[in-house]
């Protein structure tokens, strides 16, 4: 088994190795995984973190031995928490890197950072704090950051700020914690998701008071949330029709 850590702002991960290829991820600067098979200019990848899958180009990754990723892994995360900041390479370089950067692991990647970070757990009434950090950002689909994220993505990097894992697609994440009865019962950081016409969950979003959610659907927003889903005041129409709402924290 091989071993990999990004070394670099924002990686494309992809369904296929090509570069044409679908983008369903992206790897953040310092995130650190396993090479779960190499091709000559690809390789698949399982990110430690989440265990997502997926091809990134061998150009665009530093290999690591077994010793570094078990000792990477047993990090506790600590994340950068401005939109952008900047690394110092061991070349003395200037390195841009994105809000959730990973930064635990500098050292195996010879560089230095002295902005701000967040390393263990937040309170969860900082979730909606963090969330706000996106919003304007533009729908990507497969993007984690604030220059293009999707709606799984958003989710996912606001709860993974805070010190709280979930995984990766809104359909994974709709398997984690306590399916709550109604609206009412839920509290600002709780999740809520959506599905379509076939009964798939498509789509979740970040509970926030009086019946307002924030969420990543042309860009992140704020809508209004009842019981049958996100209702678009500007359209005056549903946009997302309400399927579940989870208790994470």
């Amino acid at each position: 088994m091989r071993y990999g850590i990004c070394q670099l702002s924002i990686v494309p991960m992809r369904a296929e190795p090509s570069d044409p290829s679908e983008l369903v991820n992206q790897v953040l600067y310092g995130e650190h995984f396993k090479v779960v098979e190499q091709r000559k200019k690809w390789s698949r990848i399982k990110l430690s973190h989440d265990k997502y899958e997926g091809w990134i180009d061998n150009k665009q990754y530093i290999e690591i031995s077994e010793e570094e990723y078990a000792f990477a892994k047993a990090q506790p995360a600590t994340l950068t928490t401005d939109p952008v900041q900047f690394i110092t390479t061991e070349h003395n370089q200037l390195l841009t890197v994105v809000l959730g950067a990973a930064i635990e692991n500098i050292n195996l990647l010879k560089d230095t950072f002295d902005g701000l970070s967040r390393t263990g757990k937040s309170d969860k009434s900082q979730l909606i704090e963090t969330a706000m950090l996106y919003l304007k950002s533009p729908y990507l689909w497969g993007g984690r950051t604030p220059f293009g994220i999707d709606c799984s993505g958003f989710t996912q990097m606001v709860y993974r700020l805070n010190g709280y894992s979930l995984k990766r697609d809104a359909s994974q994440q709709a398997t984690q914690g306590e399916a709550l009865s109604f609206i009412e019962e839920s509290e600002p950081g709780d999740l809520a998701f959506f599905d379509n016409t076939e009964g798939a969950i498509t789509h979740v979003g970040i509970i926030m008071e009086d019946n307002y959610i924030i969420h990543a659907h042309g860009e992140v927003r704020i809508d209004r949330l009842d019981h049958s889903g996100i209702y678009n005041v500007h359209k005056r129409t549903h946009t997302h029709k309400l399927r579940v709402i989870k208790k994470i924290i």
